[in-house]
């Protein structure tokens, strides 16, 4: 087994390097650090509110500025997520948030070094992530904001071809950066449900050791595929995926109108398999996830997402969602989902809905007022429904 992972690392560069290949941004999805550290979308025409807090804290931000200049990019941001139920099963409330510090050194014209350190804390007895579960749903509501405490999510190099053709990966990686992403993807800035957000038939693995890499063929076609450890624990970072070899694999084909828009106009096919555990915790998991998302006059995304599993550590083994987004030139979002989805074992099918309005103090303070309703909760065959309401908050600095 670890023969074969190793082998499979040292083919997956060339496996990705055709004539033509990947865009410079092919492995930066709309929840990682490369797209964090960017302000804006980069296609629409912004007017923000107001510019606090770089207002009242011009040199913090002109000191930060200085050193972007220099090839050091970072970020520290705060976000806050709270959600209140009417199940009459456990908790019916919970909250937590999210330190994050987070940035990318430019070391050469052509490779940088990206990091991300998190601090995860839950406010009460539950949080958010586990909020559906405690109220009789199999549904995560409240995706990344957990109580996993200090995390490295992102310690990686990555190394780009000099004409955007292709782009490599090597380190501490966080594969929902990328793998089967769409332009309101990020639990941090759209959707909270996991239904919207990375596949919920996909059993994805924390943050760990890994590579990736994303090629690009032609002028509309691309391929973006990893090999990860699927035992990742971000909270004690180790390389045991040489010993152990058991991996999480992807490979994803895709064709977007063009490089610039690689997550906004968006159609592809995503394969994937996670090796079982040596241990027994885990059995081999393994599916198939196709998206479809297109950025209509940069202001509607209308998206259908599917996936199917055969196994027993993903969420779902079928899952069906749909929906549309709203983007604003205050650089608000509004954004409302439709999910339906089986659990293997489970007979019945349960229905999930959320509706969104990021309102845009300013391009650094967000607030996240939704809704969450669970038609037929899973795990609570004596309830009809369940109405989740939310609020999320994010300042960055």
């Amino acid at each position: 087994m670890t023969q074969r992972f190793l082998l499979a690392l040292a083919l997956l560069p060339a496996a990705l390097m055709p004539a033509a290949v990947q865009a410079q941004g092919g492995l930066s999805g709309p929840s990682s650090v490369a797209a964090d550290l960017t302000p804006g979308d980069g296609l629409t025409d912004p007017q923000p509110r107001s510019d606090f807090p770089r207002s009242v804290m011009q040199e913090g931000f002109a000191w930060k500025d200085g050193l972007a200049e220099q090839g050091l990019r970072f970020n520290l941001d705060y976000l806050a997520l709270g959600q209140w139920s009417d199940s009459d099963l456990g908790e019916d409330r919970a909250g937590g948030g999210i330190l994050r510090f987070y940035g990318a050194w430019q070391a050469t014209d052509t490779g940088s070094l990206t990091f991300k350190v998190e601090n995860r804390q839950a406010y009460g007895a539950v949080a958010p992530q586990f909020h559906g579960f405690e109220t009789g749903a199999l549904s995560i509501t409240g995706t990344a904001f957990n109580d996993s405490g200090t995390i490295l999510t992102n310690l990686f190099w990555t190394q780009r071809d000099p004409d955007g053709r292709w782009t490599l990966q090597l380190g501490q990686i966080d594969v929902t950066d990328f793998l089967d992403v769409y332009g309101m993807v990020s639990p941090y800035t759209a959707f909270q449900n996991l239904a919207f957000n990375t596949n919920p038939t996909i059993n994805a693995p924390n943050p760990g050791l890994g590579i990736a890499g994303g090629a690009r063929i032609g002028d509309n076609f691309y391929a973006v595929g990893a090999i990860a450890d699927a035992n990742g624990n971000p909270a004690e970072p180790d390389a045991q995926v040489f010993r152990t070899g058991e991996t999480f694999k992807s490979l994803e084909l895709g064709y977007t109108s063009g490089s610039d828009r690689l997550y906004f106009d968006n159609i592809h096919l995503t394969a994937w398999q996670s090796d079982a555990a040596e241990d027994g915790s885990r059995a081999e998991d393994k599916g198939l996830a196709l998206s479809a998302a297109w950025f209509i006059d940069n202001q509607w995304m209308p998206f259908l997402r599917a996936g199917w599993s055969d196994g027993t550590a993903a969420l779902y083994e079928r899952s069906l969602s749909t929906g549309l987004g709203w983007y604003r030139r205050n650089t608000d979002l509004a954004g409302i989902g439709f999910n339906w989805a089986e659990a293997r074992g489970i007979e019945d099918t349960q229905f999930t809905s959320e509706l969104f309005y990021r309102f845009n103090i300013s391009p650094d303070v967000q607030i996240t007022p939704s809704i969450q309703y669970i038609s037929n909760p899973l795990l609570d065959p004596a309830s009809d429904n369940l109405t989740i309401l939310g609020l999320r908050a994010r300042v960055v600095f």
